[in-house]
C-alpha cells in the first residue's frame, strides 16, 4: 500500500462510530469524524511520521491534497502533522499547499494550525514573500485567509512585527464576521503579553467591535486588577 493508504487502513481500523457522533457535533455536523479522539490518533500514526517514513518532499503537495480529499476530519488533522515535518525544507512553492489547505474543507480547526505553525514559518523563513501574500489575502474575501493574515504571528512574541500586525486589523476590523473579529482580539491578547502599552493604546485609539475589544483586553484587565 502507499502511503494515504496505509493511513487509511490504520484510521478505518481504529475507527468508533460512538465517538465519532460528538466530534462530528462539536464541528457543527460540516465534517464526517471516524472516531479517533487525538490521543489515539496521534499514537496510532507516529510511526508513519518517523523521518523513515515520511514521503519525499516532491510528494508531499499531491500527498496533502490526498488526504484533504478524504472524507473522515482525522485526515486533514494527519495532513497537518505531516506537513509540519517538513518546515525546515520548504520551498516558495509550499505556500500554494498552505493556501490549499485554508480555501479548502475551512474551519477554524485546521486553519489555526496552519496560520500559526505553516504560514507563520514560511513567512519567517521566506520574508520577501510576505506583503503580496498579505495583499491577496487581504483582498481575497474568504474570511479563513483573511483569519490567516491576523494569526500567523502568534508564535512570533518579541518577534512580531507589531505595525505589520496593526495594518491588518485596521484592514480587517469592520468585517461583520465572528471568526474575523475574534481573531483580531485573539493576536491583540497574544501581543499584550510582549507588549502591554501598545496594545492599550492601539485599543484605545482605534475603532473596534465590541467583541475584538473585550477579547484584546482580556490580560491587561486582569493586570490591571492585580496591580490595584
Amino acid at each position: 500500500m502507499n502511503y494515504v493508504e496505509q493511513i487509511k487502513e490504520c484510521y478505518y481500523r481504529n475507527g468508533n462510530a460512538i465517538n465519532a457522533i460528538p466530534m462530528k457535533h462539536y464541528l457543527r455536523d460540516q465534517f464526517e469524524c471516524i472516531g479517533i479522539k487525538t490521543p489515539k490518533r496521534r499514537e496510532i500514526t507516529r510511526p508513519f511520521l518517523k523521518k523513515s517514513m515520511l514521503p519525499p518532499i516532491s510528494d508531499v503537495d499531491a500527498v496533502i491534497r490526498e488526504f484533504w480529499a478524504l472524507d473522515g476530519r482525522e485526515f486533514q488533522y494527519f495532513a497537518q502533522e505531516l506537513a509540519m515535518k517538513y518546515l525546515k525544507q520548504i520551498n516558495k512553492e509550499a505556500i500554494k499547499t498552505y493556501e490549499f489547505m485554508i480555501v479548502n474543507k475551512s474551519w477554524w480547526d485546521t486553519i489555526d494550525i496552519i496560520a500559526k505553525k505553516l504560514v507563520g514559518n514560511y513567512m519567517l523563513t521566506f520574508p520577501e514573500e510576505r506583503d503580496g501574500i498579505l495583499s491577496k489575502w487581504l483582498d481575497s474575501n474568504n474570511i479563513w485567509l483573511q483569519r490567516s493574515c491576523l494569526l500567523f504571528q502568534l508564535g512570533y512574541k518579541e518577534d512580531t512585527d507589531v505595525n505589520c500586525l496593526f495594518d491588518v486589523i485596521r484592514r480587517l476590523k469592520t468585517i461583520d464576521e465572528f471568526f474575523i473579529q475574534k481573531a483580531i482580539g485573539w493576536s491583540l491578547r497574544e501581543y499584550s503579553k510582549v507588549n502591554r502599552e501598545a496594545v492599550f493604546t492601539f485599543i484605545n485609539g482605534t475603532a473596534l467591535s465590541k467583541l475584538a475589544r473585550s477579547e484584546g483586553l482580556k490580560i491587561i484587565q486582569k493586570q490591571i486588577e492585580s496591580e490595584k
